[in-house]
């Protein structure tokens, strides 16, 4: 059961530190949007409660393939965001707020960091 989401509780979007800078941007929103959709109900509460969103990331898409089976493993709601222009491979995902989300991420760098 999900827990509620309270003001400050973040939306988590992760995506690969492997492929271009802007390609990173587009290819967060659009596994934000796909949370959305995927997660009408889970989404809309965060967005009325909270709004607020972590960007972060990870090397690859093994790596993004592992949170998403952490998330499978600890019941918290998550989305991918497959691209068609580079074979269908995952390059971000969004992660529903709560504390399994928070655990989950904690120590992955923010997205672009360090990027000029």
């Amino acid at each position: 059961m999900a827990t509620t989401i309270k003001t400050g509780d973040k939306l988590y979007v992760v995506t690969r530190r492997d492929i271009p800078a802007g390609y990173q941007g587009v290819q967060s929103q659009h596994a934000a949007i796909q949370f959305m959709v995927d997660h009408p109900d889970r989404a809309t509460e965060w967005f009325k409660a909270s709004n607020f969103l972590a960007w972060l990331s990870v090397a690859d898409e093994v790596e993004l393939m592992r949170l998403i089976t952490l998330a499978k493993d600890h019941r918290v709601r998550w989305s991918a965001f497959r691209e068609p222009d580079v074979g269908g491979q995952i390059t971000a995902i969004a992660l529903e707020p709560g504390p399994a989300t928070v655990d989950m991420c904690k120590g992955l760098p923010l997205a672009l960091k360090g990027a000029a």
